[in-house]
């Protein structure tokens, strides 16, 4: 007899069912190379994880195999097995489903669908690795900072290895040393990077396996390279994993459960007992908490990252007369070349600006920007300074944390206020009229990481939101005009995103190139981010923000939870009892704090969910 887990969400539980005379069962923990759905005598195969047919309710329906020999209920009439289908997920990874099922607060059937190939696999070829990559590692003898040394230090030992790369380096020969180690699980944020990189790897006689189709061959030992979906592929041979670009938010699935890939790459290795590298030029700091950081020397990061030049608004001498567009940024984009203009499209959140002293009103507890609760707009979008005037009336509040309080400048004392709302389209009306060119516009909703080349703007100027980023490759000038709008944003992780994106633009600038210039548009110009990036050293915005993150009680310091929708009330209330710490509501969300992960897990299964829906978001990405 067998377990059973129907490909019913409705109904989740482990179901009984027998195994038909004649067929035969494989006690195998995972499909070895070779394995069938039929044995030699062409009678089917059961083994754990594989994807069978079973009679429901008078229909048949997709099911997997997850338990072998379980003892038959006394007194109840079980039914066979009907067909099996192809094989599924070996043992291992049914574990780590269950673990993820906990972790996250899911159904394991999410994890089961993801752990299984796109279409029936009837067989596992053969497609370990023949020969050893012939990709050269350095041209010479590594020095002790060369991005090989760093490789090879951090395969030396099964743990978690963060390492911090150049943004302009090629981690090529990373990769390639974890091959050394046998198949690896490499993993990449976007589609269209995962298909550059192992195209480079076919090329040099590596075996790979992407996602949706190459799932069989990661059963017979390739070595899989891919995005979120390819944290579950299996990897009978695992030697060691690599994901790179490890702080991208693309690595995190936006429907509940909100698992992501790079933690379950972490778990996975953990089991297997492998190195895994989390590689960024812009490490997060869930990743600085999980393991030692290794990085390449001074020199070769100052090489990776471009020539950087801020532009301190809070010295403009007339900026209601420049607005946004300073004499250095239209000096730049005057200059010639490719550029493009990083714009926040969801900036148009107030942003006040002192009228005297012209520094930004943030909050002292958190760094958001503060908006006025009676400041008023103008025709033009920029606010009148005299809407903030009465502390009886009116509080600066910080849509963030929620702190309030009179209105008056930290810096200087004053009480009137600019409000500053820039946004894309506007952007590009004015520049083509500054300019006297053609401005193209490029945004997520204009144009996704895999689209065709076609969609992109062809004009020398293009303003755009980080979409510009992941689309335009090789400009001469990246420009960020309103960075303050981003960094003092309503949200807890603000400042962190930023520095990916300033990463990220580095990184298409191409390093310290010749012509290649990072500008940045601010007010904040010591803002531990700013000075990270001027120095090209992100260990400057690390210890900042993981401070921040420690007085706020935000992630890796705490687990966090969000949880929203008609049961979230019921489940705060029963979490509250049970000792978590929960916040709320806001705006009819829910905060949960706990201790680590496991407390926050253990918790939420114990709740429950209750009969009203409730969406619970672990770790959400966006608070």
């Amino acid at each position: 007899m067998v377990g059973v887990v129907p490909d019913v969400p409705a109904l989740e539980r482990v179901l009984d069912y027998l195994v038909p005379d004649g067929w035969v069962v494989d006690d195998g923990a995972a499909p070895e190379v070779g394995d069938e759905v039929a044995g030699r005598s062409g009678a089917p195969v059961v083994r754990l994880g594989s994807i069978v047919r079973i009679p429901l309710q008078g229909r048949r329906v997709r099911g997997w195999v997850v338990e072998i020999h379980r003892r038959p209920p006394e007194g109840v009439p079980l039914r066979p097995l009907a067909k099996v289908t192809g094989l599924g997920p070996s043992a291992d990874l049914l574990e780590l489903g269950e673990w993820a099922a906990w972790h996250w607060a899911g159904r394991r059937l999410t994890f089961l669908r993801a752990a299984s190939p796109a279409q029936a696999v009837a067989a596992v070829p053969d497609r370990r690795v023949v020969r050893s990559p012939t990709v050269p590692i350095a041209a010479g003898p590594a020095a002790p900072g060369d991005l090989a040394a760093v490789s090879a230090r951090a395969l030396e030992r099964a743990a978690v290895t963060v390492v911090r790369v150049p943004p302009a380096a090629d981690v090529l020969p990373l990769v390639v040393a974890a091959l050394g180690r046998g198949q690896a699980l490499v993993l990449v944020p976007g589609r269209p990077e995962a298909a550059e990189l192992a195209a480079r790897l076919r090329r040099e006689g590596v075996s790979t396996a992407r996602p949706p189709g190459g799932w069989a061959a990661a059963a017979g030992g390739a070595s899989v390279v891919g995005s979120r979906a390819a944290a579950w592929f299996p990897a009978p041979h695992l030697g060691a994993v690599v994901v790179l670009d490890e702080h991208d938010q693309r690595y995190q699935e936006e429907r509940t459960p909100t698992w992501h890939a790079r933690d379950v790459a972490v778990e996975r290795a953990r089991r297997a007992g492998v190195p895994c590298l989390l590689v960024s030029p812009t490490p997060s700091l869930e990743a600085l908490a999980l393991g030692r950081q290794l990085a390449p020397s001074r020199a070769e990061e100052r090489r990776g990252w471009p020539t950087v030049e801020v532009v301190d608004r809070s010295r403009d001498d007339d900026p209601q007369r420049h607005g946004l567009y300073s004499p250095p940024l239209v000096a730049a984009l005057r200059g010639g070349g490719r550029a493009v203009l990083v714009v926040n499209r969801t900036g148009r959140a107030r942003l006040l600006a002192c009228q005297q002293c012209r520094q930004l009103a943030t909050c002292t507890n958190c760094g958001s920007a503060l908006a006025s609760t009676g400041a008023t707009t103008g025709a033009n979008g920029v606010g009148v300074g005299d809407g903030v005037d009465d502390g009886n009336r009116e509080q600066l509040v910080c849509p963030r944390c929620g702190c309030a309080g009179p209105p008056g400048c930290t810096h200087c004392g004053s009480n009137r206020f600019r409000l500053l709302r820039p946004g894309v389209s506007r952007v590009r009306e004015e520049l083509e009229a500054l300019l006297r060119e053609p401005v193209g516009e490029l945004t997520a909703a204009a144009a996704s990481d895999d689209g065709p080349a076609s969609t992109m703007p062809q004009e020398r100027v293009v303003v755009g939101t980080e979409a510009a980023l992941h689309r335009i490759h090789g400009p001469d000038l990246v420009a960020f005009p309103d960075l303050d709008a981003q960094l003092a944003a309503p949200r807890f992780r603000a400042a962190s995103q930023v520095l990916y994106q300033l990463g990220l633009a580095a990184r298409r600038l191409g390093g310290r190139r010749p012509g290649a210039r990072l500008l940045l548009q601010t007010r904040l110009p010591g803002h531990p981010v700013v000075d990270a990036v001027l120095h090209a050293d992100p260990t400057r915005a690390a210890h900042a923000l993981a401070e921040q993150a420690r007085r706020l009680r935000l992630p890796p310091f705490t687990a966090l939870a969000e949880l929203a929708g008609a049961g979230a009330v019921g489940l705060a209330d029963r979490l509250a009892r049970l000792g978590l710490d929960v916040s709320g509501p806001v705006e009819g969300r829910y905060l949960v704090r706990a201790a680590d992960g496991a407390a926050l897990a253990d918790g939420l299964r114990a709740a429950g969910r209750g009969e009203a829906p409730v969406r619970i978001e672990i770790d959400p990405a966006r608070i």
